[in-house]
């Protein structure tokens, strides 16, 4: 019974998000389209980094440059012989000579290998430095990972015969559409919903919890850890190859400080620990910023996006330090557990069930967000 009702939970779900991406579609506006697409982006890029940032307690500042590196090798897999010889005259011979854009009908099977190598190398990376950087604990973690942000910028804009440098990177194929990048973001977010449901998932929190305590009742420290750490920065660089293929032209200098904090602060209203709450944060954050914007553009007050998204997410701070959701989950079960309803023993109404936050959250419970 209980199968059968998450099961139909996350069939309505999905249902909807079917019938809401439908609807965008057929409005036939390529501004929304666009904004649905960068959405699915920002939540493939928050939910991933909750995994480390939320599961184990360790912020990294360094998640975008995973997307980095995915938006490069994906863009230099998928673009065409020609465009390679002119915009990429020195790239090596096997590099010059392959190119991943080939179509299978209406699938663009070369992108989607071009997207999993993507990962799969950047993943590769992420375990050589994770193997040192998840030793780590507290403020060195954010050093550690910040200054491998500035790393991978600066490989980024000197190896130019790779990227072209500081110089914008364009020239490839818009195979980023509503369906794919959603797709994508629905396979995120079930993968580390099924994470933080499993051992591992426990692990990490409890390591995040009490480290010590947690080691010293057998838990391992690492293992989690890295686990988070390579799982988060696959679906990065599967972000940045859904980026790449959406604006088309890009420079490293797109993917620095104000990136990340922009998901970072998706991450903090959202809820650090809850997979909706990095939906929900990234959702909250992207409305936000696109009023904002109309607004600064009508009133012509420049910069004063910037300056009440600060404002907001240092009220977030203050008066929600746990975010939107906290480490909850939302569910069409949890919902209605909350309505009040009718007594059938007493004719009377039943108060809604509260979440005690402070309780482990219980494996079987039926809090399926996909």
């Amino acid at each position: 019974m209980r199968f059968d009702r998450r099961l139909a939970s996350s069939m309505i779900m999905i249902g909807s998000l079917i019938v809401a991406l439908g609807l965008v579609q057929a409005s036939g506006s390529s501004f929304w389209e666009g904004e649905a697409i960068l959405l699915a982006i920002f939540v493939v890029l928050t939910v991933s980094l909750n995994l480390v940032s939320g599961f184990t307690g360790l912020f990294s500042l360094g998640h975008i440059g995973f997307m980095a590196l995915g938006v490069y090798i994906s863009a230099i897999l998928t673009l065409s012989l020609e465009k390679k010889a002119v915009l990429l005259p020195d790239l090596p011979g096997w590099l010059a000579g392959l190119h991943l854009d080939q179509m299978a009908g209406p699938i663009p099977i070369g992108w989607l290998i071009a997207t999993l190598i993507a990962g799969v190398l950047v993943s590769l990376i992420a375990l050589a430095v994770g193997s040192v950087v998840m030793r780590l604990s507290g403020n060195f973690v954010a050093v550690a990972t910040l200054g491998f942000l500035v790393i991978v910028r600066v490989i980024l804009i000197n190896a130019d015969g790779l990227t072209r440098g500081s110089r914008s990177f364009s020239g490839g194929t818009p195979f980023t559409d509503l369906w794919w990048a959603w797709g994508w973001a629905v396979v995120t977010i079930y993968v580390v919903w099924r994470v933080k449901r499993s051992p591992w998932g426990r692990q990490m929190f409890a390591q995040k919890a009490d480290k010590w305590a947690a080691q010293s009742v057998g838990i391992p420290i690492l293992r989690p850890r890295l686990l988070a750490f390579v799982i988060s920065a696959f679906f990065g660089a599967v972000a940045g190859s859904l980026f790449a293929h959406h604006i088309l032209a890009f420079s490293p200098n797109a993917f620095y400080f104000d990136l990340t904090f922009e998901v970072i602060t998706m991450l903090v209203v959202g809820g650090l620990g809850s997979v909706t709450g990095s939906v929900l944060g990234a959702v909250v954050i992207v409305a936000v910023t696109e009023v904002l914007r109309r607004v600064q553009d009508q009133t012509q007050l420049y910069g004063l996006s910037g300056i009440t998204l600060g404002v907001f997410f240092l009220a977030i701070i203050i008066f929600r330090p746990d975010g939107i959701m906290g480490q909850r989950e939302l569910s069409l079960d949890g919902l209605r557990g909350r309505l009040p309803r009718r007594s059938r023993s007493t004719g009377g109404w039943t108060p809604p069930a509260v979440d005690d936050p402070t309780l482990p959250d219980d494996p079987n419970a039926p809090d399926d967000p996909v």
